[in-house]
């Protein structure tokens, strides 16, 4: 078997660990980072677990690194520059009920191996020797394409590996091993994610946002029954992505938008989504669909005006061929056009201060946005003291 350390020092984060860990027992790559170079994939984070304290590889890993350390699970976080290295000391765990946090002793790598959440992960690459431990079953899965916790207890102990087995269905296309789908269907039977506090499965949720495939992550998520309130859309999600202008707005927030089956604003803040972001779930959810009927760039920006550029990306994509051009033109001309003149000018040529200065403004505007007014302040103010009282739509 080729030395999985020599995958690992090809990346530049995997290169720092090994050459920090150099000549230091008990050091040993865990779980998906050693999955993952299994699968010559690219690791997704670099999780190492140490037989015994974990602050002399913290501190090795550079003087200038930022390392948190969490006291309660014996663990670190360490980063330095663009690399991010999760910290922690061998240990056994045991629940006091379902769903609660673990309680933590410390204990060999071998059953630091058997409290993970199913085999594929139960993995350790020891940076020493190059020697790779598994659970049972671990490779075989690995290289079948099978998803099997590694006891019977597994999805009451911690429910969030329900969320966690349905992510790492979507992201590397395995399927449960025949006992695994059972018991998770009998943990979601007696309603294990109950047991849950909203906080911990709005992160399970929000990691599944995250994913590479979101949407294969939800999907996956309802077929194993944790999320009824979802229905996901691949089409209609993509077509939203697709129009959300790069750089601007969340790509999560919309995946979710486009999900939901109903609204959710309760369910969301239950699950600890702040109000901002449920806001903007919620514009995207309430935000008309962008219809067929042929409209003057000034009544689409009166309907568009304001919204959260996710909700006027779904409306967009709700809206079929005609919806998208009139989201797409909104978003990348519309929205940027503005007066030269402001109030100010209007009141310094005698207009009175009232509903009357913005109705004339906003007249002005409706002008600009139709191609109807020359370019100019000049222009624009003649237009505006021309305009009738009350001129204008609000």
């Amino acid at each position: 078997m080729t030395d999985l350390r020599q995958r690992l020092r090809e990346l530049p984060c995997g290169r720092r660990l090994l050459d920090a860990a150099a000549g230091m027992a008990g050091v040993h790559l865990v779980g998906g980072a050693v999955r993952d170079l299994l699968l010559k994939r690219v690791p997704r984070e670099l999780d190492v677990v140490v037989e015994g304290d974990v602050s002399a590889l913290a501190s090795r890993l550079g003087a200038d690194a930022d390392a948190v350390a969490h006291d309660h699970f014996g663990t670190a976080t360490v980063r330095d520059a663009d690399c991010r290295w999760d910290l922690a000391a061998a240990r056994a765990e045991s629940y006091a009920r379902p769903g609660a946090l673990p309680d933590v002793r410390p204990a060999a790598i071998e059953q630091d191996l058997r409290r993970r959440d199913m085999t594929i992960n139960a993995l350790a690459l020891d940076l020493a020797t190059g020697e790779l431990r598994a659970a049972p079953h671990a490779e075989a899965d690995l290289a079948a394409g099978r998803l099997r916790v590694l006891h019977d207890a597994s999805f009451v102990d911690d429910p969030t590996r329900l969320w966690r087995i349905a992510r790492y269905a979507a992201r590397l296309g395995f399927a449960l091993e025949e006992r695994t789908a059972q018991l998770a269907r009998e943990a979601v039977a007696v309603g294990a994610l109950e047991t849950v506090s909203g906080a911990r499965i709005g992160n399970e949720l929000r990691l599944a946002l995250a994913e590479p495939d979101p949407v294969a992550a939800l999907q996956s998520a309802v077929t194993l029954g944790l999320a009824r309130w979802l229905a996901p859309d691949r089409a209609l999600t993509e077509r939203a992505l697709e129009l959300l202008p790069a750089g601007e707005g969340r790509r999560d927030l919309l995946v979710l938008a486009a999900s939901l089956a109903g609204p959710a604003d309760e369910r969301l803040a239950d699950l600890q989504f702040s109000a901002a972001e449920r806001a903007i779930v919620r514009a995207c959810r309430e935000t008309p669909a962008l219809g067929d009927a042929p409209s003057s760039p000034s009544e689409l920006a009166r309907a568009l005006r304001g919204r959260p550029v996710e909700a006027v990306a779904l409306a967009g994509a709700r809206g079929g061929a005609a919806g998208a051009a009139a989201a797409r033109r909104w978003l990348r001309e519309l929205r940027y056009v503005a007066l030269q003149i402001t109030g100010d000018d209007l009141r310094a040529a005698g207009v009175a201060e009232g509903a009357d200065l913005g109705r004339r403004l906003q007249a002005v505007l409706d002008l600009r946005l139709d191609g109807a007014l020359a370019e100019g302040r000049e222009a624009e103010l003649e237009a505006a003291l021309a305009a009738s009282p009350g001129a204008g739509r609000s």
